[in-house]
C-alpha cells in the first residue's frame, strides 16, 4: 500500500511540473508602458521602435554617431530589458549602437511567453533594426536568451553576423533533467530551445561566455555546447564568477576581446 501511495504521489508530482512548467520556466515582471518609458528616459534610453505602436525594446538616446555595427540583446528568463542597462556603456565605449529586446508578456508588452513566441518576436526584432539601421547585426543571448538568439541565428533571413552566448546550456531538456534528476524532465519540457541543433544552421562566429562557477547551468552543458559548435568559436571563462555575478565593468578588456573576436578581428578556438 505504501508503495501505491508513493508511486501515486510521484504521478502527480510529475504531472503538475508538465502543467505548470512555463511558471517555472518564465519569470517576467509587468510593468506599463509609462513605467517602461520613464525608467528608460532615466537611464538615457528610448522605446524601440518609438512610431510602430508597440516597443520591442530599449535604445539609447544617444547612440554612436557613426555606429560599426548593432548588438541586439535577448535577456534571460527573469525580470525584464530594462534590468540590462549594463550592457549599453561598454558596447557603445566600443562603437556599437545597442538594442535591449523585450519579450512578449514582459515588461509593457502583450502576449505570453513560449519559445515559438519568443523566437518568432526575436526574428521580427532583428530584421527591424536591420531594416532601419543596416548591418552588420550581432545577437548576444544571456542564459535563456542564448536560446532565442541561437534560433534568431540560424534563420538566414536575419543576416545575423556574429552571436555572443553569454551562461548557455546545449539544450533545454537536458538543463532540466540536471536540475530535476529525480524526474523524467528531459521528457516532460515542451521548449526546447536547442542551441546545438540551431548553430549548426550558422556560419558566422560564435562566441561562448561561461561562468566558472555557474549555479544554474552546470558547466559541462555549456562544454557540450561549445565542443559540438562547428562554426568559428571561441571561449571566455570568467573563473569564480556564478550564473548572475559575471564582471559587468565597462572598462573591463574581454567585452573588446568579444566584439574584436565576432566581428572578425582575432584568432578563433579560445
Amino acid at each position: 500500500m505504501f508503495f501505491l501511495y508513493a508511486l501515486l504521489s510521484y504521478a502527480a508530482m510529475v504531472l503538475l511540473v508538465y502543467l505548470f512548467q512555463d511558471r517555472l520556466l518564465y519569470l517576467p515582471v509587468r510593468a506599463s508602458m509609462e513605467e517602461v518609458a520613464r525608467g528608460a528616459q532615466a537611464a538615457g534610453l528610448r522605446l524601440w521602435p518609438e512610431n510602430e505602436g508597440e516597443y520591442r525594446g530599449l535604445i539609447s538616446s544617444n547612440p554612436p554617431s557613426e555606429a560599426q555595427g548593432t548588438v541586439v540583446v535577448f535577456h534571460g528568463n527573469a525580470g525584464i530589458a530594462m534590468d540590462r542597462t549594463y550592457y549599453v556603456q561598454p558596447l557603445q565605449r566600443l562603437g556599437y549602437r545597442v538594442i535591449l529586446a523585450e519579450y512578449p508578456g514582459y515588461g509593457g508588452r502583450a502576449g505570453k511567453p513560449g519559445e515559438k513566441v519568443l523566437v518568432a518576436d526575436g526574428r521580427e526584432t532583428v530584421r527591424m533594426a536591420l531594416r532601419e539601421f543596416g548591418g552588420p547585426i550581432h545577437v548576444w543571448g544571456e542564459s535563456l536568451g542564448c536560446g532565442v538568439a541561437s534560433a534568431v541565428a540560424a534563420d538566414p533571413s536575419t543576416l545575423v553576423a556574429g552571436v555572443i552566448l553569454l551562461t548557455p546550456w546545449d539544450s533545454l531538456p537536458r538543463t532540466a533533467q540536471a536540475h530535476y534528476w529525480f524526474l523524467p524532465a528531459r521528457w516532460l519540457v515542451r521548449d526546447k530551445y536547442d542551441n546545438v541543433r540551431n548553430l549548426q544552421h550558422f556560419s558566422g562566429r560564435v562566441a561562448v561566455l561561461v561562468a566558472g562557477q555557474d549555479e544554474v547551468i552546470p558547466n559541462r552543458l555549456t562544454q557540450t555546447l561549445f565542443q559540438k559548435i562547428t562554426t568559428t568559436k571561441r571561449s571566455w571563462v570568467f573563473e569564480g564568477a556564478g550564473h548572475n555575478s559575471w564582471p559587468i565593468a565597462p572598462e573591463l578588456t574581454w567585452w573588446a576581446e568579444v566584439m574584436n573576436f565576432v566581428g572578425g578581428g582575432t584568432h578563433a578556438e579560445g
